[in-house]
């Protein structure tokens, strides 16, 4: 199974994948992020192809890919390109913030960072959603508001 874990920050999800045998490519802008998902795949010991990249001037690497994920990341413009780089019949899974996170004291509050009700549901159309949630959950003892999605590419 091919990966793509879009910025990835600190490499949580992307070791993750690789724990259960995926080949696992993560991109992040930030060296030190990189850096520290390195420390983590070594301590998981897995490998991971870890690019540096800005997605608004390098893209992303050659796909298809069986799975492409986003957490905690929202880029409306280049969204139809990550999707684009899901294999037919593969899928995408997305988690972010909503616009609700504004009220809870931290993380972004820049519209262009944050979903509307149920806006991310619509921004995988036609994907056919498989899973889709927006809740307030603790993370790290903080509240999160977040939406999710896990959308499958149409087979044709």
């Amino acid at each position: 199974m091919r990966v793509l874990d879009i910025a990835c920050g600190s490499g949580r999800h992307a070791v993750a994948a690789a724990e259960r045998g995926a080949q696992v490519i993560g991109i992040d802008t930030d060296t030190a992020q990189l850096e520290e998902a390195g420390r983590a795949a070594a301590k998981a010991r897995v490998s991971v192809d870890w690019q540096q990249k800005n997605l608004e001037r390098d893209g992303l690497p050659d796909g298809p890919f069986d799975l492409v994920m986003m957490f905690n990341y929202l880029d409306r413009e280049r969204l139809p390109a990550f999707l684009a780089s899901v294999r037919p019949g593969g899928f995408f899974l997305a988690e972010t913030f909503t616009e609700q996170q504004r009220e809870l004291g931290w993380g972004p509050t820049s519209d262009a960072h944050l979903l509307k009700p149920c806006e991310l549901w619509s921004l995988v159309e036609p994907y056919e959603i498989v899973l889709a949630r927006e809740v307030l959950e603790m993370l790290d003892g903080r509240p999160m508001a977040v939406g999710s999605v896990l959308a499958r590419r149409p087979a044709s």
